[in-house]
């Protein structure tokens, strides 16, 4: 793999199965074999570091399920991915949280899960917890975050964990207005530094206020989109 790629993935597909609760009569015949679902379909992507990358597609199309084989989560059914550089995703906002500790904690169990050390913490925590900007709620258990809190909060721990490959989904916009213009800073800065992003959402707007290349995902296949 070249050394300014932060990602390429070759003939990539996904299939899954689909089961379904009460078998018809033809599946019946079939033995019960379940339908296939193919949720990718070799795709071939290449993403240069410090790209600022848009995926674009309703849901359905195959845009989390890219990001989860991306980051490791899932693993492609027939293809190639090859990554270069520390991966951190934020797709999902309870990820990585525990909903019965204090933010404070989460920031320490969190960024463990991201390969931070409690020395690495230690030093960032103060400005961890001032870019998040909750207030009294960093010493509140997480259940009592709105989503928008945790939002704050896995941004922030995510931002200073120093990515090289940052995966995001338009969870961010559940974000107010001051913190997505922050998110927004802080997504050009980490550019800026070298830290690769790719951002997927069915809103083309958001992707064009934040991302410089954006492709379009639908019916399994991918496509630069030259809007």
């Amino acid at each position: 793999m070249l050394k300014d790629i932060a990602i390429k993935l070759t003939n990539v597909s996904k299939k899954y199965m689909v089961h379904h609760e009460k078998p018809t009569l033809a599946e019946r015949i079939l033995n019960g074999k379940n339908e296939e679902f193919w949720a990718l379909k070799n795709i071939n992507l290449t993403i240069n570091k410090g790209e600022r990358i848009g995926i674009i597609g309703p849901n359905g199309s195959g845009k989390t399920t890219l990001l989860k084989l991306i980051t490791g989560i899932a693993t492609p059914t027939k293809g190639k991915i090859e990554t270069n550089g520390k991966i951190v995703s934020l797709i999902d906002l309870e990820a990585g949280f525990h909903p019965d500790l204090s933010g404070i904690t989460n920031i320490y169990l969190n960024g463990t899960v991201l390969g931070m050390s409690k020395k690495e913490i230690d030093e960032k925590l103060d400005e961890i917890i001032k870019f998040a900007d909750i207030g009294k709620f960093i010493d509140a258990p997480l259940f009592t975050y709105s989503s928008g809190m945790k939002l704050r909060l896995g941004f922030s721990i995510a931002v200073y964990s120093e990515p090289k490959i940052l995966l995001l989904d338009e969870i961010i916009t559940v974000g107010d207005s001051s913190f997505r213009r922050k998110i927004k800073s802080a997504m050009r800065k980490m550019v800026n530094n070298g830290v690769t992003i790719v951002l997927i959402s069915q809103w083309l707007n958001l992707l064009k206020s934040l991302c410089n290349t954006i492709y379009s995902l639908n019916n399994a296949e991918i496509y630069k989109n030259t809007l």
